[in-house]
């Protein structure tokens, strides 16, 4: 099938109209180039931004893009939606160059258009994450490379919930230590702490989804022989403490557990959690405590926090 991609040249205060006009005139999907993102200030402690590629931003203002299915109308739809975002201008909306081009797209190309914009990341000290089709060579001996496929479910493992819960395994995980993953999605935290010398990792989702990407994942990055992947809610399959916890879930979910949790942590033994965000930090902080915990750390990363906290002995 080919799709016809018609890009609008404009200003940032007429994005929203002009994406609410492709979307009525039947868009399937848009995509929005805003030159602000490139120059855009972002804490870069661990390289996260380095693969931005300014080829990939216009020059100035935004680049809003939608995509129209070929057909017999496609002439009509395209002069109306140029009709309607000139109209724009009764409103006193800004809508700058008002540059509109068209170009032919076949769905194929289309469907793996998105592989440009992910490229490799290092997320801390040792962790660098590698798209399974880019090359890759390691700046340092002891780099640890976790080969993800952003097409499978889950994402990337750059998100700053799976960032932070990395930077805490790398800080905790010892070799030998069994560790237990609950909510693994795309199993990167097993991976993760299997590369860290992690003797022993029991993963488990209740989203069977999350099952096979986790499989899919620790067979790509050679840990089958380290890392388990159950199907289970929360803590139904664990049936040894471990050294080591690890749950990146809900804020709510990690609160409704802290007692089942703070049972699976070996005394002395560490739980790092995440998928908190920052106006929960403090309710997970007390529920911890209250079930025994003692907080060691909290990380912060844009507007979430991790939480690593030990049983005492």
């Amino acid at each position: 099938m080919k799709w016809s991609e018609l890009s609008i040249h404009t200003k940032n205060e007429a994005v929203e109209a002009i994406s609410n006009i492709l979307h009525e005139a039947g868009a399937s999907g848009v995509v929005i180039e805003d030159s602000a993102e490139y120059a855009k200030p972002r804490e870069d402690q661990f390289g996260e931004i380095y693969a931005l590629n300014e080829d990939d931003f216009p020059k100035s203002g935004v680049i809003v893009k939608g995509y129209l299915s070929e057909s017999s109308f496609l002439n009509e739809t395209v002069e109306e939606i140029k009709a309607a975002i000139t109209n724009l201008t009764n409103y006193n909306i800004d809508i700058g160059d008002n540059v509109v081009s068209i170009i032919e797209v076949n769905e194929e190309d289309w469907a793996t258009a998105w592989k440009q914009y992910y490229h490799p990341v290092k997320i801390s000290e040792r962790f660098t994450i590698v798209p399974t089709w880019e090359e890759y060579t390691p700046v340092s001996t002891d780099e640890l490379i976790i080969e993800l496929d952003p097409g499978m479910a889950f994402g990337t493992g750059t998100h700053p919930t799976t960032v932070m819960c990395l930077q805490g395994l790398e800080k905790v995980v010892k070799p030998g230590d069994t560790v237990v993953d609950i909510g693994t999605g795309s199993g990167v935290l097993s991976i993760g702490a299997a590369m860290l010398g992690a003797k022993s990792v029991h993963a488990l989702d209740l989203d069977e989804v999350a099952v096979r990407s986790a499989k899919e994942n620790v067979e790509l990055n050679k840990v089958s022989d380290t890392v388990s992947v159950f199907h289970g809610n929360l803590l139904d399959t664990v049936k040894e403490p471990a050294d080591v916890v690890v749950a990146n879930i809900l804020a709510e979910i990690i609160m409704s557990f802290t007692d089942d949790a703070f049972s699976i942590v070996k005394p002395g033994g560490l739980y790092v959690t995440s998928g908190i965000i920052g106006a929960k930090r403090d309710d997970v902080k007390v529920a911890l405590e209250n079930s025994g915990f003692v907080i060691e750390e909290v990380l912060m990363m844009e507007d979430w926090v991790a939480i690593i906290a030990r049983r005492p002995q």
